[in-house]
C-alpha cells in the first residue's frame, strides 16, 4: 500500500519545511537527487522521506561536496522511507576520503593565504618576485603556488 494524500507533501510545504525555494527543489528532481509523484493534474508530490534527502544534499553541499557526489551518495539510500543507521553510515562513509583531501587542502591554503593577501593576485606573494612574466602558467591552470607548486626565483630576482 502506497502512501496516502496525507503522507505526501507539495512542492510548497517541501520549501518550506526544507528552506529550499521551489525552483531548487525543481533542479534537484531534474538532477535524480529527490522524485516526486504526480498527480491527476500533474501536481507534484513528494515522500515525507524527501525531506531528509534534501537536508543530506544540503550537508553535502556545506562540506564541499558536488551534487553529483550527493547523487551517488543517494544512490545507495531508498527512495520510499526514511534509512537506517546503518544506511546513512554507509552512505556518509564514502564521503570520508573526500572530506578529508579537503582538509588538507584548506590547511594548506590557510598556511599560504596569509603572504598572498596584500596583492590579492593568489600567487601567493609578490608576483613579480615569484612568478614573473606568468612562469607559473607553465606548471598548468589554477593558483599555482596554492595548489602546491613551488616558486622557483633566478639569480636576476635576487634568489
Amino acid at each position: 500500500m502506497g502512501p496516502t494524500r496525507h503522507d505526501l507533501l507539495t512542492i510548497g510545504q517541501l520549501s518550506a519545511r526544507s528552506g529550499l525555494a521551489t525552483s531548487a527543489l525543481r533542479y534537484y528532481e531534474r538532477m535524480g537527487l529527490i522524485h516526486a509523484e504526480r498527480t491527476a493534474g500533474n501536481q507534484r508530490r513528494y515522500a515525507r522521506a524527501t525531506l531528509r534527502r534534501v537536508a543530506f544534499v544540503r550537508a553535502a553541499q556545506r562540506v564541499g561536496l558536488s551534487l553529483e557526489e550527493a547523487r551517488t551518495a543517494l544512490d545507495r539510500l531508498p527512495e520510499d522511507r526514511a534509512p537506517s543507521t546503518v544506511e546513512w553510515g554507509e552512505a556518509a562513509a564514502t564521503w570520508h576520503e573526500r572530506i578529508d583531501r579537503q582538509i588538507e587542502e584548506l590547511q594548506l591554503l590557510k598556511r599560504k593565504l596569509t603572504g598572498c593577501i596584500g596583492c590579492g593576485c593568489l600567487s601567493l606573494s609578490r608576483c613579480a618576485l615569484y612568478n614573473a612574466d606568468d612562469r607559473a602558467a607553465a606548471a598548468g591552470p589554477g593558483a599555482r603556488y596554492l595548489l602546491g607548486d613551488t616558486p622557483v626565483r633566478d639569480a636576476a630576482e635576487g634568489a
